[in-house]
């Protein structure tokens, strides 16, 4: 039985590391950065040294295939991958694993010539962490990518995606053309850490993914009356953060009491303006999301919490806007990919459990155009999107070679 190389999968992961790398560890690599494109252009050497075919689409993902062309109805291929950009002061295996494992099951495929009837192709998604558009590459590759709000996708501090691709070389306007001919994916898996404890509280090995949650974004602005802190009477105020406040308590608590008992909310970013400690906040915005596994749960908590926005500023006496930023739709994973992963950690001893995902991935919109399935590997101690995030290089090991035969039965289907 083939198995794959984990030194130089290992080594491959360190040397993605550098690019954003932090003193401390971990790395902040974000979609399109200075960084961020070093790695792109080192990841395309990579593909290219593993003896391997190299081109980027329009929306910057990137692909690696022995043989494969640009993706042809008539010679469907089995795809792997996952992301190379990363969360501010993010780990060194989110998203960087599945392309980096990815690579190396191509390479040991193509190195020892293990037959297989489809062609095997590589993908690095761009901007999956969502800097200014939550899963952006692979929405524009499925087709699920709304043209017309390109021009709008702004990241939190302002620069436009239109800028930021323009700096890259790339025009972000013609990002649609990346979409992938109908029935030119056979079939898509992609190899992650978990990023939660779920695995290794349970002693599992690899994880068998059934479904994945969707995400709603949205900015949340509240805008009241900036005045004088001193002298405004407290009665008079029209204090905006205040009503942020609530607002981010309260729904808080809907989500949890009125959710599925799966779904969970954040407030992530919150910006007061004028923001110095002698003015009333004038105005205050705050990027909220949910995630959840079902659609219809999702789609009914994402309309409570604006209902609850527009009831809170009423009440105080201020105007509240919500803007829609992204919303990805829950996906479930194909049952085929699921027993083909379920035979490939059978085949190789180890234990094995379904779960669903709890974050966002590129397959949840692959699997609008194929059948898609995802690995998960246990993440020590459940972190991920910090520096310490990790994972034990056994684990690594063996989800690389849980994909390694996934990918060559599938070829095979």
């Amino acid at each position: 039985m083939i198995r794959a190389s984990l030194p130089r999968l290992e080594s491959r992961l360190q040397a993605l590391a550098r690019f954003g790398g932090l003193p401390g560890g971990g790395v902040t690599r974000p979609a399109w950065s200075p960084p961020h494109e070093e790695a792109r252009a080192w990841l395309l050497g990579e593909i290219r040294a593993a003896g391997l075919e190299a081109w980027v689409d329009a929306a910057g993902n990137i692909f690696g295939g022995a043989g494969t062309g640009r993706f042809d109805p008539g010679r469907a291929v089995v795809l792997t991958g996952s992301h190379i950009d990363s969360v501010p002061e993010g780990g060194i295996l989110d998203g960087a694993l599945g392309v980096l494992a990815g690579l190396e099951c191509l390479e040991t495929i193509q190195e020892t010539s293990a037959p297989h009837r489809r062609p095997l192709a590589l993908a690095a998604w761009s901007d999956e962490e969502g800097r200014y558009g939550s899963l952006f590459g692979s929405r524009a590759f499925c087709g699920l990518l709304d043209a017309a709000r390109i021009p709008e996708m702004t990241a939190v501090d302002g620069e436009r995606l239109v800028d930021a691709m323009a700096r890259a070389g790339f025009d972000a306007r013609r990002a649609g053309e990346a979409r992938v001919p109908a029935g030119a994916v056979a079939a898509y898996v992609e190899l992650h850490i978990e990023q939660g404890p779920r695995l290794e509280e349970a002693g599992i090995q690899i994880g068998v993914v059934e479904g994945i949650v969707g995400v709603r974004r949205a900015r949340v602005v509240f805008t009241g009356q900036a005045d004088h802190a001193g002298t405004t009477p407290m009665e008079r105020r029209r204090d905006a953060f205040l009503a942020a406040a609530e607002w981010a308590l309260k729904a808080r608590e809907l989500v949890v009491r009125r959710g599925s008992g799966r779904s969970v909310t954040n407030v992530g970013v919150v910006s007061v303006h004028p923001g110095v400690t002698n003015i009333v906040p004038g105005r205050a915005e705050l990027v909220h999301e949910i995630r959840e596994p079902d659609a219809a749960v999702l789609v009914r908590l994402a309309r409570r919490v604006e209902g609850l926005a527009r009831r809170v500023a009423t009440r105080r006496g201020l105007e509240v806007e919500v803007r829609p930023m992204s919303a990805t739709t829950p996906a479930r994973c194909a049952p085929r990919v699921q027993a083909v992963i379920e035979d490939a950690a059978a085949r190789l001893g180890l234990t094995r459990q379904r779960l669903y995902s709890a974050a966002g991935h590129d397959a949840q919109n692959l699997a609008a155009v194929t059948d898609a399935g995802m690995i998960f590997i246990p993440s020590a101690g459940g972190r991920s999107h910090r520096v310490d995030e990790t994972s034990d290089r056994e684990a690594i090991e063996r989800g690389a070679n849980v994909l390694l035969h996934s990918l060559l039965a599938l070829a095979e289907q």
